[in-house]
């Protein structure tokens, strides 16, 4: 492997990092369940910045890297409702959303052609959010004595911020195919 793949090799750790989460939150195996969140949220960031930092960005890091972001956050959401610790209504939210994306590029692919594999700033503000609020809801299981004041403010901003995100997706997606049709392109 050359070090051009590194970056992908991390995202791909990410992804195998999720099934061993689920099992560590669902046997509540907090304080394990917060440092494997916690790698998982560095691998993340080291990714982004050697695939930039280098010019190691490749077309399958572009597909891979929102796929492992959404199934680590969503094994950590699924994992901390089953616990108790986040309302089904704000699990539905952030899956729908993950879904409605995917469910949205995947159209397009098929009925347009490869999707440009663009996050927007909304977009990185929420998956920042969520990574947050959920590694500050494991670290308060983990470490009781962390404090917790905040964490339904915090909840409010995911809330906000993962809605506002899934209908700027639709907003922005749903003009571009529009323009497309109307310059003949569909």
């Amino acid at each position: 492997m050359s070090l051009r793949q590194l970056p992908n090799a991390l995202t791909i750790a990410r992804m195998l990092a999720v099934p061993p989460l689920l099992w560590l939150l669902v046997h509540e195996r907090y304080p394990a369940a917060w440092w494997l969140a916690l790698a998982a949220g560095v691998s993340d960031a080291l990714d982004g910045l050697l695939a930039k930092r280098f010019g190691w960005v490749t077309r399958l890091g572009g597909l891979l890297d929102p796929i492992a972001d959404k199934l680590l956050l969503g094994a950590g959401f699924i994992g901390l409702w089953l616990g108790g610790h986040v309302p089904t209504w704000l699990l539905a939210l952030v899956l729908a959303r993950d879904v409605m994306i995917l469910a949205g590029a995947g159209a397009w692919h098929w009925l347009i052609g490869p999707v440009p594999m663009t996050p927007s700033a909304l977009s990185k503000i929420n998956t920042a959010l969520q990574i947050v609020f959920s590694l500050w809801l494991l670290l308060a299981l983990a470490y009781p004595a962390v404090p917790t004041q905040g964490q339904d403010i915090a909840m409010w901003l995911v809330v906000a911020f993962t809605a506002a995100s899934g209908v700027h997706y639709v907003w922005l997606w749903g003009n571009r195919a529009r323009r497309m049709r109307e310059r003949g392109s569909l």
